[in-house]
């Protein structure tokens, strides 16, 4: 381990209690620097490298059917997934259940290189060592054979554990707010997986792998016809007892799970196939569950303890606890979204199989290791990209574009892209302003003198503004840890949150929800990449105030969070793929 010391602080911030300032100063200390990483192990430790499975011993697992692609049910055309009503709803079934966790979190190959053989999976993953677990929480659903109660996720078994068996009738209660049939999605966090390797930046990159998965799982419901929402009105302690992390007793010896979120997931209107051709009215559905419920289920028949990930851990990143105690979410805010309630078209794509499927995409979604330094992009191709990220904050919820129905806040991240390679637009810097609301607030927090120009060509409703003209391919290698990914794409960028204002006015539970906004960004790149025929990746590893200092940001009002590039992939044929379940039988 480095012994290596972080620059200092200002005065009296690292004594204080004030979770804001406690958050601050962890973003602050994990940066890296020209002449100092953020501190880490400084080596691999391969004899205690965790498993990258969990298990729960002595809870029974219920495997899940493992569909081929031209089983039902059948994956749509991606493009219908981002159309409203463009893909008909399926009930919710053993089968849609493996369909969904296939797309969301499942195994998607395996890679070999001699003796080795490591796991790739549906949700992309910092350092591909996923921290990131799964949880379902199903009622009584007619059709479904699953008996109710809390299931983990096992993607290595592509099966679900049984955690808890909550009593029917508390579970209808609880899930009584909500639409028909609909179940809950939770995702918990194993930290040491990422400190094993990344030390004590690895918070950060647990929180990027929860948007991932938000992403990932938000899509895989669409490809159903699924509508998802984060219930991010809960408090953190109301997550913990209903996916049991707070049960010390099961996880004696074995690494702890972070709660992070819930989401509910529903099929909206009817999902038999008959027309709807009158709306019902529009429920109003909360974004948080009745916690006197959640604490009566939490009192259920629980199986099953952890296993433990490796043998030893050496190192214990204090600083990641504090930073996780510092933005654990206390209170609960009793907010309610319109929920759609009907289906507004009538066309399945599922009998089509023109154009590119959305189950083809997500199955060969992979992290580029490199990049040709040749390929480039057509500037309509780009413009494409850049407004799927756009989430029409001033719409109502469920009138924004898939996936950002699932997002209930307004974005707080915004692109700073160095474009290399996009035929028809010049080389240089240029800024995506997710929010036009906020772009008053962007250039105030940036260097005045620099010229905000529309991008020529762009659509007129995509805010992407040209700054400055140039060759930035050296300058997006330098600040990326001198990765030369950066620079040999047709564009990267950084991703820039609304810092220290949106910390000080919500509290320091926003923090993760930062990153989990830039995950979910990510995953959306990261498929739209593969349909337009180019492959993406994202970075983790960059200079934090360099990549600042570049556009001469003022403080911590905006800071960068999480860096990204596409192009074209430079394959390694060293490595042997395998099917992501060729070993079970069906």
């Amino acid at each position: 381990m480095s012994t290596e010391q972080p620059a200092p602080i200002s005065a009296g911030t690292s004594a204080s209690t004030d979770p804001v300032e406690r958050v601050i100063r962890y973003h602050i200390q994990t940066k890296h620097h020209y002449n100092r990483y953020a501190r880490s192990l400084g080596f691999l430790d391969w004899v205690n490298q965790p498993n990258p499975f969990r298990r729960f011993e002595g809870a029974e697992l219920v495997p899940l059917p493992l569909l081929s692609p031209e089983e039902e049910p059948v994956s749509p055309l991606y493009r219908a997934i981002y159309e409203s009503g463009g893909v008909q709803a399926q009930p919710v079934t053993i089968r849609t259940l493996s369909r969904f966790f296939e797309f969301a979190l499942a195994l998607s190959a395996w890679k070999k290189a001699g003796e080795s053989e490591w796991a790739l999976r549906s949700n992309p993953s910092s350092g591909n060592l996923h921290p990131t677990e799964g949880y379902i929480l199903v009622p009584g659903i007619e059709g479904l054979t699953l008996t109710p109660g809390l299931y983990h996720y096992a993607p290595k078994e592509h099966g679900f554990e049984r955690r808890a068996e909550f009593p029917s009738e508390q579970l209808v209660k609880l899930m009584t707010p909500f639409p028909a049939d609909a179940f809950l999605f939770g995702l918990t966090s194993v930290h040491w997986r990422e400190a094993w390797k990344y030390g004590e930046r690895a918070f950060r990159y647990c929180n990027h792998d929860v948007g991932h998965a938000i992403g990932a799982a938000r899509i895989a419901a669409a490809t159903l016809g699924w509508n998802m929402v984060l219930l991010d009105g809960l408090d953190q302690h109301t997550v913990a007892l209903l996916l049991g992390t707070n049960r010390t007793e099961d996880f004696t010896d074995a690494e702890p799970e972070h709660p992070d979120c819930l989401a509910v997931v529903w099929p909206p209107g009817d999902v038999k196939g008959e027309t709807i051709d009158v709306k019902r009215e529009e429920m109003a559905m909360p974004l948080f569950l009745d916690s006197a419920i959640v604490k009566e289920l939490a009192g259920g028949s629980w199986f099953g303890r952890a296993n433990r990930l490796s043998r030893e851990h050496g190192v214990h990143w204090d600083i990641i606890d504090q930073a996780a105690a510092a933005s654990w979410k206390a209170s609960c805010e009793h907010h309610s979204v319109a929920a759609p309630s009907s289906v507004t078209s009538h066309v399945s794509p599922f009998t089509s199989r023109e154009g590119l499927l959305a189950g083809q995409i997500i199955r060969q979604r992979r992290s580029a290791v490199a990049f040709d330094g040749r390929t480039s992009i057509t500037a309509e191709a780009f413009f494409h990209m850049l407004q799927r990220v756009m989430p029409c904050a001033d719409h109502a919820q469920f009138d924004r574009p898939m996936p950002w129905d699932c997002w209930p806040y307004d974005p707080a991240i915004h692109l700073m892209l160095f474009v290399h390679r996009v035929e028809g637009l010049t080389p240089g810097l240029y800024v995506l302003v997710r929010d036009q609301r906020k772009r008053s607030f962007i250039q105030q927090s940036m260097n005045p003198d620099v010229n905000w120009v529309p991008a020529p060509g762009c659509p007129h409703d995509l805010p992407l503004y040209w700054l400055l003209e140039g060759d930035a391919r050296q300058l997006a290698v330098q600040v990326s840890c001198r990765q030369d990914i950066a620079g040999d794409s047709a564009f990267s960028f950084g991703m820039l949150a609304e810092f220290e204002g949106g910390l000080r006015e919500r509290g320091a539970w926003w923090y993760p929800r930062l990153f989990w906004e830039s995950g979910l960004l990510g995953q959306v790149l990261y498929l739209e990449a593969e349909a337009a025929g180019v492959r993406a990746t994202g970075i983790g590893c960059f200079f934090d105030d360099p990549v600042h200092d570049i556009l001469a940001v003022k403080g911590l009002s905006l800071q960068s969070l999480y860096h990204f590039t596409i192009g074209g992939p430079v394959e390694d044929r060293r490595l042997q793929t395998l099917p992501p379940y060729g070993k079970r039988d069906k």
